[in-house]
């Protein structure tokens, strides 16, 4: 059974800074790309980054050049860094993989990240 586990959420302070991270098991981790989504209250789910099985990256307009995207295959596992936090970026982030070969994905629980001083 495939899981996805997000970890790091919380309260910071605008211009602050939280590491997500999300955790994958039951399934191959190198073959997927991954993404991280947020939804925030009374909007839609919308893509924040994404990072290939190749480790190409990409970034929603209002992240690009604050949020970083990484995995490590080897521990099966995708972060977000997320720097110069703004309150407009508080959601649940939600972790996404997607198998290539099956075209399934998935879908972690989310973690919720607050932005206030």
């Amino acid at each position: 059974q495939v899981q996805l586990v997000e970890s790091g959420g919380g309260l910071v302070q605008p211009g602050g800074s939280l590491r997500l991270s999300c955790a994958a098991s039951g399934i191959l981790f190198s073959i997927l790309s991954v993404g991280w989504y947020r939804q925030a209250p009374g909007k839609q789910r919308e893509l924040v980054a994404t990072i290939t099985n190749g480790g190409r990256t990409n970034y929603a307009v209002p992240v690009k050049g604050r949020f970083t995207i990484s995995r490590d295959n080897a521990k099966n596992t995708v972060w977000l860094q997320m720097n110069s936090l703004k309150p407009e970026d508080a959601a649940v982030y939600y972790c996404n993989a997607n198998n290539p070969l099956s075209s399934r994905e998935y879908w972690g629980q989310g973690t919720q990240v607050t932005v206030s001083s």
